[in-house]
């Protein structure tokens, strides 16, 4: 699924990406049908996961038509030069911002501001914090994807296993990526208390960091059962090391990046967990959206469930074809996108219980 953007401006070291969706003539703001300006701002462009969630609202955005949509974000992981890019954006996108970032607590208060300024924003993959004045989230239940990829994990180390399985987060603190690491976690604990886990170690957004990370850790645990990841780069780093090594150990990580989907093609990895982040870029963009034309802009109150899942040997030919173009992935999407969308009080739960 691969698109290019135009780089329009170059400052702070970060990029400010823009992506035109039905564009065209109208009163700006409010009323239905009427042109809006919104905009979309992701903790690094460069990286998949970002990089589909853009592309879900960028979908989003065309598909309701007469919208001028914007995505920004910095190039590398980091959070005060897209906390700079976020408030630009407040100048230009005023009918609406979907905030996706990795360090919630510095976004308190510029998130409160484009609020204070009468600006709807949406909380996308992490949870707002309490000063941020965001009422409303779209995310994943990320504890149970984190017990999924143990399940999953447990399904081929056999009956009653015993060694090491070493956990790696390439951000700790970030709440969706502390929440998959404590569901693997959780799961070895209670069904298979003789595994030891180890870690949960930092490994990096930075792919090259990532890779070094983990490098260090199989050979610090060379006899391990599993290397888990629950970030981007975790899951092909971690499959070209095994490869390199010729390792024995499982491996695995998050997210379906195309050097992931090929290392789960090829057996190098058993499982890709998938949160399905276009799903959730279409997603918030399609309901704040629909708030601002109409319901004056007035968000819902609390966790909006968005399902993700498991990428293993039976479903890859599949994904790998969803992940072809944007148009492929909503094709694919499309069938949930309509349930989800179509009754969205039955995945409304409390802010307070998002994991």
């Amino acid at each position: 699924m691969q698109r290019q953007f135009r780089t329009v401006t170059a400052a702070f070291g970060v990029l400010v990406l823009l992506g035109a969706a039905g564009c065209g003539d109208g009163d700006s703001g409010g009323g239905k049908g009427g042109k809006l300006d919104m905009g979309i701002a992701v903790a690094n462009i460069s990286l998949n996961f970002a990089h589909e969630m853009v592309l879900g609202a960028e979908s989003a955005a065309d598909h309701a038509k007469n919208v001028d949509f914007q995505a920004v974000g910095p190039p590398n992981t980091d959070g005060p030069a897209e906390v700079q890019l976020f408030q630009n954006l407040t100048a230009t996108a005023k009918d609406g911002i979907v905030l996706e970032n990795l360090d919630p607590p510095i976004f308190t208060r510029p998130a409160a501001q484009a609020v204070d300024k009468g600006i709807p924003v949406v909380a996308l993959d992490t949870s707002p914090t309490d000063g941020s004045k965001v009422g409303f989230y779209v995310g994943n239940d990320n504890y149970a994807l984190g017990e999924l990829m143990a399940k999953e994990a447990l399904k081929r180390l056999g009956d009653d296993p015993e060694g090491e399985v070493a956990i790696g987060v390439p951000n700790p603190g970030t709440p969706v990526l502390d929440s998959r690491a404590k569901g693997i976690k959780d799961t070895f604990v209670k069904e298979a208390p003789n595994v030891r886990i180890v870690g949960p170690f930092q490994t990096y957004s930075d792919p090259g960091q990532n890779y070094s990370a983990w490098s260090a850790q199989v050979n610090a645990h060379p006899d391990a059962l599993a290397f888990l990841g629950v970030g981007d780069a975790d899951s092909y780093n971690l499959a070209k090391i095994k490869k390199q090594k010729n390792g024995k150990w499982l491996t695995a990580g998050f997210d379906v990046d195309p050097k992931t989907l090929e290392a789960v093609k090829d057996g190098s990895n058993f499982v890709a967990i998938d949160p399905q982040h276009f799903l959730k870029g279409y997603l918030s963009t399609a309901i704040l959206i629909d708030s601002v034309r109409d319901n004056d802009g007035k968000l819902p109150d609390g966790w909006f469930l968005s399902p993700g899942g498991v990428v293993d040997s039976s479903d890859i030919d599949e994904i790998i074809a969803r992940q072809k173009s944007p148009e492929a992935a909503y094709d694919w999407y499309k069938p949930t996108i309509d349930k989800l969308l179509g009754d969205q009080d039955a995945q409304l739960r409390p802010l307070k219980d998002a994991r």
